[in-house]
């Protein structure tokens, strides 16, 4: 049982001189493959604790919406083995974070599956902690009528009945729902949707380090070494004073510089100068980052200012409808000059042709694929690839609006054609695919509340 008494004894306690409290990174998101050698040299530094991101929003609304994991089982399987062994052969606690990609029921419990397979394979024995992160749509809806849900960034106005599409809702945990599950003895903790710092703040906070640089020290090794140059996802080890911490990647060919160490500050944050999490604000406007040596920086002067009310970031995601995608290039410049009227006038005979409940999206790379620009190129381009997206209620009806979009597009005439057909190429038959079930998010929000621990249920057991 983890006993952190044992592990302040170790490293000595505030006010007196003790020793830096080793913090051992092993993967952004795990799942994706931990690179091995990084991981083996962080063990032969004899870390602390282990923690490892598992989840985010990054790769979209469908992992969260349909319960899926990004990740293949058998790599994901692969790393949860590697870090539940090291840190069980260390005995330290090991701390997982936004499990399964979305951090919902179903993605929790996925990969509490995978530990309990590998505890029972390796005669592994130690006090489980999962920590839920679901949360009723009808707390939801009633910080809603209250005036207690914010959007974050551009998202449409949120009603109840949105709120309702939703097929699951989650609230990213902050530091609070690990400290409370650490202090029931748990050696491995396995939490639902989390702040990704929070996996590595709570047992420094535990432990009375100050808090502006434990949050610090969190969001900058949450990522492992992509704070290095060249960046990389090789384990990273975070030691911990009173005065400030040291990075230093496990991987000798990875270089942890004042200047990528201040980059990554800036990651993923609006305001340079602040990190808002659930419990308080991190402010880095005084920091400071001096090289040690040409491998390792060391970083202070971060402040840490508490909230007066708790927040949860909210997010759910619902089914719009069943995908078909078609996939097309085109080098010939007639075609490319008159791309958005000829797109323009396909689309309206498809629809004249198959008029179902559809909806029809194009995308053109090489124009504005990515983003849209202000102006058009200077020049056009000599090729560009085109992807519609067809979204129907079922499978059958998104599919033959695309290949109805297709045959159409295939032949259809422009200003300057030489050809009635090889105006457009496809990379490989058929050009039009199925691509599964269409989510979206209809709640990326801040919700105001009054106490955290009732959100984030836990769950104590012995394996």
């Amino acid at each position: 049982m983890t006993d952190l008494g044992a592990l302040l004894d170790r490293i000595g306690r505030r006010g007196a001189r003790r020793r830096p409290l080793r913090a051992l990174a092993a993967s952004g998101q795990l799942g994706y493959g931990i690179p091995e050698k990084a991981f083996r040299v962080g063990l032969e530094h004899q870390p602390d604790f282990i923690g490892c991101d598992m989840g985010s929003v990054d790769p979209g609304p469908y992992y969260l919406g349909s319960g899926k994991m990004a990740t293949s089982p058998a790599v994901t399987r692969r790393d949860l083995h590697m870090v539940l062994t090291g840190a069980r052969h260390l005995d330290v606690p090991l701390i997982l974070g936004s499990a399964g990609t979305a951090g919902a029921l179903p993605h929790l419990e996925t990969t509490l599956d995978i530990i309990r397979t590998i505890a029972c394979e390796e005669g592994l024995h130690f006090r489980l902690a999962s920590i839920r992160a679901d949360i009723s749509g009808e707390v939801v809806k009633q910080a809603l009528r209250e005036t207690r849900l914010r959007p974050l960034g551009r998202i449409a106005e949120t009603r109840e009945a949105d709120i309702d599409a939703c097929t699951h809702i989650v609230g990213q945990m902050g530091t609070e729902a690990f400290v409370r599950a650490l202090k029931t003895g748990a050696d491995v903790i396995i939490a639902g949707r989390s702040c990704d710092t929070a996996v590595f703040a709570a047992i420094p906070q535990l432990l009375d380090y100050p808090m502006g640089l434990v949050m610090h020290m969190a969001k900058i090794i949450e990522c492992t070494s992509i704070c290095c140059t060249p960046g990389g996802r090789d384990a990273i080890l975070g030691l911990l004073d009173d005065e400030g911490f040291v990075l230093d990647s496990m991987n000798p060919s990875r270089h942890a510089t004042p200047m990528s160490v201040a980059a990554h500050s800036l990651y993923e944050q609006a305001d340079p100068f602040s990190v808002t999490e659930p419990e308080g604000t991190l402010w880095v406007d005084r920091a400071r980052y001096e090289a040690m040596d040409e491998h390792r920086t060391r970083v202070s002067g971060a402040r840490w200012q508490p909230a007066n009310r708790p927040t949860i970031k909210i997010e759910g995601s619902s089914r719009e409808g069943e995908r078909a995608v078609l996939l097309a290039g085109s080098c010939d410049p007639s075609f490319i000059a008159n791309i958005w009227t000829i797109l323009k006038d396909v689309e309206g005979i498809a629809r004249s042709i198959y008029p179902g409940e559809y909806r029809l999206h194009t995308r053109v790379y090489g124009l504005h694929g990515v983003t849209q620009w202000p102006s058009p190129p200077e020049a056009p381009p000599r090729e560009i690839f085109i992807l519609v997206e067809s979204i129907a209620q079922t499978a059958e009806e998104a599919g033959t609006a695309i290949g109805v979009f297709k045959q159409y597009l295939l032949h259809h005439g422009f200003p300057g054609r030489l050809s009635t057909g090889g105006n457009i190429a496809f990379p490989f038959t058929p050009p039009e695919l199925g691509a599964g079930t269409a989510y979206r998010f209809r709640l990326y929000h801040v919700m105001d509340t009054e106490e955290l621990a009732s959100q984030f249920p836990i769950e104590v057991e012995a394996v």
